[in-house]
């Protein structure tokens, strides 16, 4: 018989209504339904008999860390969107909680992945070091009481937007609980609830929008899919006399146990429960990296060949996760779960999710024992299951045993590997005691049933510290936004000159408030903007500079915005292979411990594919890393922002600032990055590395690249428009004052054709396309002479030469620069070395559009040349 044992046996249905989130790529396929997403299972509970027993968050079910990180992604990604449709709020800035114990883990997913402010989940352990803000009850649940202890309480009561994460709303009445009990102590006037599922019924919406009103608060739900749960009448009273489940299952040999330390910094929080901070990612992510490192190596010597079940406890669920994760992108079959309170049904039935069930006493101190966990075993029928999600993707690998795949409901070991699964107990100090290993303990019956248990504990930060260093944190921000309010910051009161604060979208800029902070000063209500020939005029005739004003934004015709479709979807591949060249490059000679600094416009798009290939799984073993990323302005003839460099040498070491560009053409920029650093050292500045990382360095100028290729750049095609609607950078003495960043305006008006997002996604679209051929591209580039030749100067000399032009600074190189030239300038004409060349179709489009000859060069040093005309001769 088919279908889930609760269904054809007692009658509970679970009925699809609609699926939210249809995103393809990761593990699960496109289209998501509840039958995919849940199993009904059973609880001896006189308030709810049943349990919605979740295929992809790994509680209940030892299931792919790669399933339930993707699962969590999806819903990550339709909260970041619910978040920055709002004109008034980005997902960077938010806060994520996270509902205990269940969704500790889930929560923390979906603030890693929109980058929220801060994540913390509540909690059931009463922390004697750590103070409890707030609390509120979970009517339905077996252990009804959340406890928030965030360490201090500033980093959570605020009125940043709140995102709640629940595996499930049943009926919503929790989570409308919920939202009352945190409104009352530290109310805000947006609330988003996340839920892999939501099994709400019309009329339970219904009073949750009731009650949403009274609250005067805006009250957004998003999930994977929604559904219904159908119960059949005296299903509370069916359970009850149902016969006591059988648990601990024993064998007659028992299994080995083993314990060990994983390295963990102190400063560092393992978990949410005292809440994690964005500023805390990029040490979270190195300390999982090297935590994986040493259980790997632990287990290639206790249990080589052998899959791994990674067993989180209860609320500790992040880590293990990660961990798991960690071991099977490194080719370790792995699962992931959890122990919990819930003591829920078990029934050793085909079709029922919960076979087979362990309680045992709490390790730590606690009066609500016992506690449980399930299945603990590789996956059985649940792996066929997987099967059929993941038959789209092919991103997990079927089980098998010899050349067959497992069959739905056959029990088997893996003989991929060559036995039965490991258990690797992830825990905390807290849990780590006496009753661990005591009889009843968790040790105890899991090595009873067989099983070979490893114990890994985590150190975990001291909440105490962290409250004081996040105080301390917490009052210079406060101190400075006041300050920088009042307009002055003096010496008095700091010491040191008040410094202007960065800009972020959607306030400035489309671009995401997690992809870059604009060190830049918002001139978008300046009329800046001249016409072209008389601007251009102007600075030739040297009485202006081009950096006091701006051209009138050119917008091509719909032909060519064609054309740049079709472009970028010809060069992502290429496009993304060089993000991740040079990336790996910066690593590999710059350490993890970097901070990217775009030079706006060019580079930022750059930077920003920089950090989402940094923090995409990079492969090879190599750790995900979050770096910050800025963008500044350049100015040729005056030098980088001095301002944007006292921000970044006050909030960062100044030794970890690597500078990114898009490409180079004859090296005016790299030699301008060069001297203005020596000259910002030189009167008493913090010394910047003044090597410049770019995509593509046809100019031969630079070390650091991920080619030197003169190929498409699709970012240049466009203005604004690509751009994150992002002007050029302005420098006047009319808007820019001595304590100022450089300016920009953000052209809102032209946000019906941006399609800065579409580059972004369709270059990290191809990422995992070219990852296979990362680490061989950077060795080809780590060993060949990188040495800057600047031949790409020597060439534009001698045209500028041949064609009887005054200064070098009307010659512009490359497909980049061409492209410049023709949307921004007064060209004279254009110069390819190939008449029909593809990397230069839409230049000669744009050519064509503006009366501009373009002559064929044969030997030509770049793919093209843009000459600007002398408007003076």
């Amino acid at each position: 018989m088919s279908g889930p044992w609760a269904t054809r046996t007692l009658g509970i249905e679970l009925h699809h209504l609609s699926c939210h989130g249809t995103s393809s790529e990761g593990v699960l396929p496109a289209e998501l339904s509840i039958e995919m997403l849940i199993e009904p299972g059973l609880r001896r509970n006189p308030r709810r008999a049943h349990l919605l027993v979740s295929t992809v968050l790994g509680k209940h079910l030892p299931t792919d860390p790669r399933v339930v990180l993707d699962a969590g992604n999806r819903l990550g990604d339709l909260v970041r969107a619910v978040l920055d449709e709002r004109a008034d709020g980005s997902a960077a800035r938010a806060v994520v909680l996270g509902f205990a114990e269940t969704a500790t883990g889930l929560g923390h997913t979906v603030a890693a992945r929109i980058g929220a402010q801060c994540y913390l989940h509540s909690t059931r352990r009463d922390v004697p070091e750590a103070d409890t803000l707030a609390g509120f009850e979970e009517g339905h649940s077996h252990a009804t009481s959340h406890l928030l202890q965030p360490a201090p309480a500033e980093i959570f009561r605020n009125d940043l937007p709140l995102v709640l994460v629940d595996d499930e709303i049943s009926t919503g009445a929790t989570a409308i609980d919920a939202v009352r009990a945190l409104h009352e102590f530290s109310p805000r006037s947006h609330y988003v609830l996340a839920s892999l599922v939501d099994m709400r019924t019309d009329e339970d919406r219904a009073g949750f929008e009731r009650a949403a009103a009274e609250l005067g608060a805006r009250i957004d739900t998003v999930c994977l899919a929604s559904g219904l749960t159908k119960l059949p009448d005296g299903l509370i009273e069916v359970v009850t006399s149902m016969p006591d489940p059988a648990l601990n299952p024993v064998v007659s040999q028992r299994g080995s146990f083993g314990r060990f330390e994983l390295p963990w910094p102190a400063s560092v929080p393992e978990g949410g429960r005292h809440g994690t901070l964005n500023s805390d990612t990029a040490a979270f992510e190195s300390a999982v990296a090297a935590a994986a490192t040493v259980l790997s190596a632990r287990l290639a010597v206790d249990a080589p060949d052998r899959p791994v079940i990674v067993l989180g406890h209860e609320e500790l669920m992040y880590l293990p996760l990660r961990l798991a994760a960690a071991l099977a992108e490194s080719g370790i079959p792995a699962r992931f779960q959890t122990t919990t309170r819930s003591p829920a049904y078990v029934l050793d039935e085909p079709g029922y999710p919960l076979r087979r069930g362990f309680r045992f006493h709490a390790p730590e101190p606690d009066a609500q024992a016992p506690r449980y966990l399930y299945n603990a075993c590789w996956p059985e029928d649940f792996d066929a299951e997987l099967r059929e999600l993941t038959a789209t993707s092919g991103a997990v690998d079927d089980v098998r045993v010899g050349d067959r795949p497992v069959e739905p409901g056959e029990r088997h070991t893996d003989t991929r590997t060559g036995g039965d699964p490991v258990l690797v107990v992830v825990l905390d100090p807290p849990a780590d005691t006496p009753e661990l290993i005591a009889e009843g303990g968790l040790v105890d019956v899991l090595t009873a049933s067989g099983a070979d248990v490893l114990v890994a504990l985590v150190p975990g930060a001291d909440p105490r510290k962290l409250d004081i260093e996040r105080r301390a944190m917490y009052a210079a921000h406060v101190d400075e936004e006041v300050e920088t309010k009042r307009g002055v910051r003096t010496p008095e009161t700091t010491g040191q000159p008040r410094l202007p604060a960065p800009l972020y979208g959607p306030e400035f800029g489309s671009y995401l408030a997690a992809e870059v902070s604009w060190l830049l000063k918002d001139l978008s209500d300046a009329d800046l903007e001249a016409d072209v020939a008389e601007r251009e005029r102007r600075i030739q005739a040297g009485v202006a500079h081009y950096a006091e004003s701006l051209p009138i934004e050119y917008q091509p015709d719909a032909a060519y915005r064609v054309l740049f479709d079709e472009v970028l979807a010809q060069s992502a591949e290429r496009l993304a292979l060089a993000v991740a060249t040079v990336s790996e490059l910066v690593v590999a000679e710059r350490g993890e411990d970097i901070v990217l600094v775009s030079l706006a416009r060019a580079g930022t798009p750059v930077g920003i594919l920089m950090k989402r290939w940094l923090r995409s799984g990079r492969g090879d073993g190599r750790p995900s890393l979050d770096v910050p990323h800025y963008a500044v302005s350049i100015v040729r003839d005056r030098g980088i922002d001095a301002v944007a460099l006292d921000y970044l040498a006050r909030h960062h070491d100044p030794a970890s600032v690597v500078f990114v560009d898009g490409w180079t053409g004859k090296g005016a920029i790299t030699r301008e990055l060069t001297e203005a650093l020596d000259a910002y050292h030189a009167a008493g500045g913090a010394r910047f590395d003044d090597e410049l990382a770019v995509l593509a360095d046809p100019g031969h100028c630079v070390r650091t690249y991920g080619t030197r290729d003169d190929f498409l750049i699709a970012s240049a095609c466009l203005n604004s428009t690509v751009s994150g609607l992002i002007s050029r950078t302005v420098l006047n003495d009319t808007h820019i004052g001595p304590g100022d960043f450089h300016g920009a305006k953000f052209y809102r008006e032209l946000a019906g054709d941006d399609v800065s997002g579409r580059l972004l996604d369709a270059v990290e679209g191809a990422f995992d396309t070219v990852r296979p051929r990362v680490a061989a591209e950077l060795a080809a580039v780590l060993g060949s002479d990188r040495t800057p030749t600047w031949t790409g100067w020597s060439s534009v000399e001698q045209v500028r030469a041949e064609y009887g032009i005054t200064s070098v600074n009307f010659v512009k190189p490359g497909v980049g620069e061409t492209t410049r030239v023709l949307l921004r300038r007064v060209p004279w004409r254009v110069l390819v070395r190939e008449a029909d060349a593809p990397e230069h179709a839409h230049i000669r489009m744009l050519a064509a559009a503006r009366g501009v000859p373009v002559e064929v060069v044969p030997d030509l040093a770049y793919s093209c040349m843009g000459l600007i005309k002398e408007v003076q001769k």
